[in-house]
């Protein structure tokens, strides 16, 4: 998939595990399970809100565009 989900390296850069960003942002753990492993399809703006302000970050440090 040419678009990169980068929770893995963010949550290691701010020591936070799935379950604290989880309980954070409002979303089940299986839910951002499904994102951070790229199985997702899709994602809500208000999800993609929520995790930058927890993580405080920008979008495009979640998500990356390969080209591939």
């Amino acid at each position: 998939m040419p678009v990169h989900v980068s929770l893995d390296e963010l949550l290691k850069e701010r020591g936070m595990s799935l379950t604290e960003l989880s309980e954070k942002v409002g979303l089940t753990l299986a839910n951002l399970s499904i994102l951070k492993t790229g199985k997702a399809k899709a994602i809500r703006f208000s999800t993609l809100e929520a995790l930058c302000r927890v993580l405080d970050c920008q979008p495009g440090d979640i998500l990356r565009y390969s080209g591939e």
